[in-house]
C-alpha cells in the first residue's frame, strides 16, 4: 500500500496531536512541514525526519503532497485550504474554517470543483458524552428537544493574548471568546439539535480586557426551524476554565453535560451516564494527553480512512460550514445590535 505523503503547515501548539497522529498511521507519512518561524519549522522537521519550509506556496511546489493538515491562525484557513484545493491536495483543518462565511463557502466550493476531501476539526463530537446524547436523540429515546442552554466560562488574561502575535485581533483571530473558546460547545449543541437555523439575536462586548479588539463576552439566542430555542453564554475573563455546560430540555427527559461527561434522566426512571475513559490516553511528545487528544485522533483517523476509501468522513466542510454559518450570524448580530433572520 503506497504511503500518502503528508504536510503540516503551523508548528505551533497544536501540531504534536495532528503530527503524532500521522505517525502511528501505517498508510501515511509526514514528508514535510512549514512555519514562518524558521526555528519552529527546523524543530519540527529534524524531530520527524521530514523537510522544513516557511512559504506553504513553496512546499505545495516541492512536494508532491496527497494530505495537508492546516493548524495556522484562523485567517489563514481559508486561503491556504483553497490553494491545496487548487492543487488536488486533500484538506484537513483546525477550527474555525475560517474567519468569514463567505471564505469558508469558497473553501467548500474548491474542495468540489478539485475532487478532494475537505474536514474540519471538531473533535469534541467524539467524546463519549457527546456521543451518549446524539445517540438517543437520534433513536427517540429522548424525545423532541423543547429548548437548549449552554454555557462557557474560562479564563484568558491579557498575558494570554501578550503571547500571540494574531489572537485578540479581528483581522487574523477574527474574533474572541465565540470563535476561538466557545465555538466547539456551540458546534455540538448545533450538532444536537440537527435543523436549520431561524434566527441569531445575540450582544457581544469586551468588559475586562485592556490590550484585545475583540469580544470577551457574549450572550444570546439561537432559535431554530424545528422549534427549539436556545440560550448561549460565553466569557473568557474567568479564573479557571470552569467545566463547560449542556443542557437539552427534551419531551422525554433531560440531558446534561458538564465539561466531557454526560448525565442523562429520562422521565420514566432511567439513567444513562457516560464520561471518558481514564485508560484511553493519547501518547505525544514527552507526555501523555489525556481524553481530549484521543478524540482529537479519532476524528483524524476518520478522516484518513475517508480519503483512502472515497468516502465522505464525519464531518465535511458542508457540515461544518453549518457552524460557521452560525458563528458569523451571532457577529452580526452582536455588531449590528439587531436579530439576524435566514
Amino acid at each position: 500500500m503506497r504511503q500518502l505523503r503528508v504536510g503540516i503547515i503551523g508548528c505551533g501548539n497544536i501540531f504534536p496531536m495532528h503530527a503524532q497522529s500521522v505517525l502511528d498511521r501505517d498508510d501515511a507519512e509526514i514528508v514535510a512541514v512549514c512555519d514562518s518561524k524558521e526555528d519552529r519549522a527546523n524543530a519540527k522537521a529534524e524531530k520527524h525526519h521530514c523537510t522544513a519550509y516557511t512559504d506553504y506556496q513553496e512546499m505545495f511546489q516541492a512536494e508532491d503532497l496527497d494530505v495537508v493538515h492546516i493548524c495556522l491562525p484562523h485567517h489563514l484557513h481559508a486561503p491556504v485550504a483553497i490553494e491545496a484545493a487548487k492543487r488536488k491536495i486533500h484538506i484537513l483543518t483546525e477550527k474555525p474554517m475560517s474567519i468569514s462565511y463567505a471564505d469558508a463557502v469558497a473553501m467548500v466550493e474548491a474542495a468540489k470543483e478539485n475532487d478532494v476531501t475537505l474536514g474540519v476539526i471538531f473533535q469534541n463530537r467524539y467524546n463519549p458524552g457527546s456521543r451518549l446524547i446524539k445517540e438517543m436523540l437520534t433513536n427517540g429515546e429522548l424525545g423532541a428537544i423543547k429548548s437548549g442552554k449552554l454555557s462557557v466560562t474560562w479564563d484568558r488574561s491579557d498575558a494570554y493574548y501578550q503571547n500571540s502575535d494574531w489572537k485578540g485581533t479581528w483581522e487574523m483571530e477574527g474574533g474572541g471568546v465565540i470563535i476561538d473558546q466557545a465555538i466547539h460547545t456551540m458546534d455540538l449543541m448545533h450538532w444536537f439539535i440537527d435543523s436549520e437555523i431561524k434566527y441569531v439575536d445575540a450582544t457581544i462586548s469586551n468588559r475586562a480586557h485592556e490590550m484585545i479588539e475583540v469580544e470577551d463576552a457574549a450572550e444570546g439566542v439561537i432559535a431554530y426551524r424545528n422549534g427549539v430555542v436556545t440560550a448561549f453564554q460565553a466569557i473568557n475573563y474567568y479564573s479557571y476554565d470552569a467545566p463547560v455546560e449542556i443542557e437539552l430540555h427534551c419531551e422525554h427527559g433531560i440531558a446534561k453535560m458538564i465539561a466531557d461527561k454526560a448525565h442523562i434522566k429520562l422521565y420514566d426512571g432511567r439513567e444513562f451516564i457516560a464520561d471518558n475513559n481514564p485508560q484511553e490516553t493519547f501518547h505525544y511528545d514527552s507526555g501523555a494527553k489525556g481524553y481530549w487528544g484521543v478524540s482529537h485522533v479519532k476524528q483524524i483517523n476518520n478522516f484518513y480512512n475517508s480519503v483512502r476509501d472515497h468516502t465522505a468522513p464525519d464531518i465535511t466542510g458542508e457540515e461544518a460550514l453549518k457552524t460557521q454559518k452560525m458563528i458569523a450570524a451571532v457577529y452580526e448580530s452582536g455588531r449590528k445590535k439587531a436579530r439576524v433572520t435566514f
